[in-house]
């Protein structure tokens, strides 16, 4: 019998893939409550289900583990985002897909937002390459998909750097500002139903912004 095929093998590539993805989990959760210099790979270690040991045969370093993270969001997000922005059909109902998803993503991962602060704040190599490796093709597909919606007259015409920025702004700057909201409030920002509503606001919010016929969109909703 072939490896490929073997039970007891598949079984342990399966089982080496789920501890590693329940240490990623885990670290994503300590590092976005005490940042890289705050978190203990004790408590990650626990949080994880596993032994300290487990922890560094899977990662050299605390480091190499926030890294790990860090890619592990962004290349799910891009996989994510890329399927949608490429798509075929009217560029206005691809937008409106495309910002559904990330909002989606984003607020499912929402106490990770702290974690990404932290790396733009720090910069240096890890930064850079996150920002090569995902950001660069995302904004480079959301580009084309706003140039194209601007040729077909289904989106005004206006700078498309900067309504990129926006749109991304819309979506992630809720979650970024959380500690604010939650002294500002409303007291159920976070909630199922809050979240939806302010999906609702968003998508609704970048109708009348980018498009040319803002009703030509899905209707707007209380």
């Amino acid at each position: 019998m072939s490896e490929v095929g073997h039970p007891a093998r598949n079984g342990q590539r399966s089982r080496s893939v789920e501890t590693r993805g329940a240490i990623l989990a885990a670290a994503g959760r300590v590092f976005a409550e005490g940042g890289l210099a705050g978190a203990r790979t004790d408590a990650i270690a626990a949080a994880a289900g596993v032994n300290k040991a487990m922890l560094y045969y899977y990662f050299k370093s605390k480091s190499q583990l926030y890294e790990a993270v860090v890619e592990e969001h962004f290349a799910e997000l891009n996989r994510r985002a890329l399927a949608v922005l490429t798509s075929p059909g009217r560029a206005g109902d691809v937008l409106l897909r495309y910002v559904d998803t990330y909002f989606d993503f984003i607020s499912a991962r929402r106490r990770y937002a702290p974690l990404f602060q932290q790396m733009m704040l720090a910069g240096g190599q890890t930064l850079e390459r996150v920002v090569r490796r995902y950001f660069e093709p995302r904004s480079r597909a959301l580009d084309q998909l706003l140039e194209r919606g601007m040729r077909s007259g289904e989106f005004r015409r206006a700078d498309r750097a900067h309504t990129a920025l926006s749109i991304v702004a819309l979506i992630v700057f809720y979650f970024s500002a959380a500690r604010v909201l939650q002294v500002l409030g409303p007291p159920n920002a976070y909630s199922e139903a809050g979240l939806e509503r302010r999906k609702r606001e968003v998508l609704d919010f970048i109708r009348h912004a980018v498009f040319r016929a803002p009703a030509g969109g899905k209707k707007r909703r209380n």
